[in-house]
């Protein structure tokens, strides 16, 4: 069911952005602008009007520049349910040139001697899966390590995945179970399994990426295990490509966005070395001063370093909704810019607290569909 859609209104009028600006100036974000035009007698309202008739105001409003969700959670419209999980997984691609059967990888555990073109795949994390999806072999994976919640895999994979057999948890992975699958592939990261690399190895060529590197080197790691160092690169660069055309669809460097995860204890912004700030930098998009560094908390006492002209908040699991529910609700959060303006957003977890190229287009998709984007009640 869609939970978002475009809204087409008639052209703004200096009318309307002169409202705009007031509605801005008394917002917490645009305090100083507030002060100013009370100063000088109006002039910065109409400055700021100004600027927001170049912003699109004179525009005719479409999909990529309002949207207006129809569901919410406390307050936050909710985006990417109605995304299309169908061709998340492109066809599967061709291996890479091989002399053998076989062919050597180094990754972060060490070297293995790995089958060119593998056919029975078993992967012991969502980056690994994610991967698979990635160059289109998700359909020869034959165990996998499922994920905490209600389903066993992501949903932004898809339905497909759902089917594949769990092999233990991914704190511990079964190793019988793995054995009994015969796989002539493991991928997966290094912290996987009992016993390490080494028992893995025993039971077939195990490639372990190490999820420090960042996401796109892990990406790259984990598919010259599968044989596609070539469909990688050229899918990393078909997502550099779609990261800046959104960017530039959407104006992205004239948005600040702020980005909170809730734990059920815990309320972290997502700095630069998230995964979500990464791809919010694809993208062009400005993040707020505070959170221009590495991921930190907050607490209700220093939620001023949450702001941002738009926030997307991320729920890890049943326990870190009731608790960001109980966070949205509160008055200090009320109190935020961005939560006056209607301009707070929930976004998936397994997306933008993922890891892995099919989930940072998946973000993309959200971004579309949200950085220009208000919440109705």
């Amino acid at each position: 069911m869609p939970v978002s859609a475009p809204v087409r209104t008639r052209n703004r009028t200096v009318g309307d952005c002169l409202q705009v600006a007031r509605n801005r100036t008394d917002s917490p974000r645009y305090g100083s602008a507030r002060n100013r035009a009370v100063r000088y007698g109006g002039t910065a309202v109409a400055l700021l009007c100004a600027a927001l008739l170049v912003a699109g105001c004179s525009q005719q409003d479409d999909a990529s520049s309002i949207i207006r969700t129809t569901t919410n959670i406390a307050g936050a419209g909710v985006v990417g349910l109605e995304r299309d999980t169908s061709q998340a997984c492109p066809l599967p691609s061709a291996p890479d040139p091989s002399n053998g059967r076989t062919r050597t990888v180094t990754h972060a555990a060490g070297t293995s001697e790995v089958p060119a073109d593998p056919q029975r795949v078993v992967v012991l994390s969502t980056s690994a899966l994610d991967a698979t999806c990635a160059v289109g072999l998700w359909e020869r994976v034959v165990g996998a390590v499922p994920i905490d919640g209600p389903r066993s895999q992501p949903m932004y994979l898809g339905y497909g995945v759902l089917k594949i057999p769990a092999v233990g948890s991914a704190a511990q992975p079964d190793l019988g179970q793995i054995a009994a699958l015969h796989p002539d592939l493991i991928i997966g990261d290094i912290s996987s399994g009992p016993g390490g690399f080494a028992a893995l190895q025993a039971i077939a060529p195990t490639v372990l990426a190490d999820p420090g590197s960042g996401w796109q080197t892990e990406f790259g790691t984990l598919a010259a295990g599968l044989g596609r160092r070539n469909a990688a690169a050229t899918a990393l660069e078909n997502y550099r490509n779609e990261a800046r055309e959104t960017g530039n669809a959407l104006g992205a460097s004239q948005s600040q966005a702020s980005v909170v995860r809730f734990t059920a204890d815990q309320d972290q912004v997502q700095g630069s070395n998230s995964f979500a700030g990464q791809v919010l930098a694809d993208v062009g998009v400005q993040r707020p001063t505070a959170q221009r560094g590495p991921s930190f908390e907050v607490t209700e006492k220093d939620l001023i370093k949450v702001e941002g002209d738009i926030i997307y908040v991320i729920f890890a699991g049943e326990a870190g909704a009731e608790h960001g529910k109980t966070v949205l609700r509160s008055d200090a959060w009320k109190d935020l810019g961005a939560s006056a303006d209607k301009r707070v957003f929930a976004v998936e977890d397994t997306v933008w607290h993922g890891d892995g190229l099919t989930a940072a287009r998946a973000l993309l998709a959200d971004l579309r569909s949200s950085l220009n984007g208000f919440v109705t009640d």
